[in-house]
């Protein structure tokens, strides 16, 4: 699939999604600037890699949320512990029939980083990488993660298979690095 079809689906969960990204370019993996090449091209969780690169726990916000069955779509920031400075936001589209009841109900408490309750559960996943993107915040992205009008920053595409599966289809967008 092109990743600014999969981007625009993403977005378009919620009402507002064309406030979120004023413009988006895919590019390769290997000229993804550092830090954000660190945060973002591995096939890990942002929930680890962000702790690992603040040095603090993060916390999710979750800001808009919608359930249909078993697909769950949340729209969130992950905040530091330490002073509750926003340093990425996602958007998350999740089929829960692929995880067992409990991992469902924590996830849908909305109190804990989804790759933190996954890693908790020892659910057997992968997390492929999908695309790399060049993101220049539109005005709600811009608030939500605290940058200015013209800065850029940068974000992925990912699918979590969840035993084997593929479950989750994630858009995550770090905060510019200052």
């Amino acid at each position: 699939m092109n990743p600014i079809d999969e981007l625009k689906k993403l977005t378009g969960l919620f009402p507002g999604g064309d406030e979120l990204i004023a413009e988006a370019r895919h590019i390769p993996s290997a000229l993804t600037p550092e830090p954000y090449k660190g945060l973002l091209v591995h096939e890990h969780h942002m929930t680890v890699t962000m702790e690992e690169f603040y040095r603090t726990p993060v916390v999710v916000r979750v800001i808009e949320r919608s359930l249909e069955r078993d697909v769950y779509n949340r729209k969130i920031v992950l905040e530091r512990s330490d002073n509750g400075s926003v340093v990425q936001f996602g958007i998350v589209r999740f089929d829960l029939s692929y995880v067992m009841p409990a991992v469902r109900d924590e996830i849908l408490r909305e109190q804990t980083p989804l790759g933190r309750i996954l890693i908790n559960y020892n659910v057997l996943r992968h997390i492929a990488l999908g695309a790399i993107l060049e993101i220049q915040p539109g005005p709600e992205l811009q608030r939500l993660v605290g940058c200015r009008s013209g800065e850029v920053t940068y974000g992925r595409l990912a699918t979590i298979f969840c035993n084997q599966q593929p479950a989750v289809d994630l858009l995550e967008i770090a905060s510019p690095v200052k």
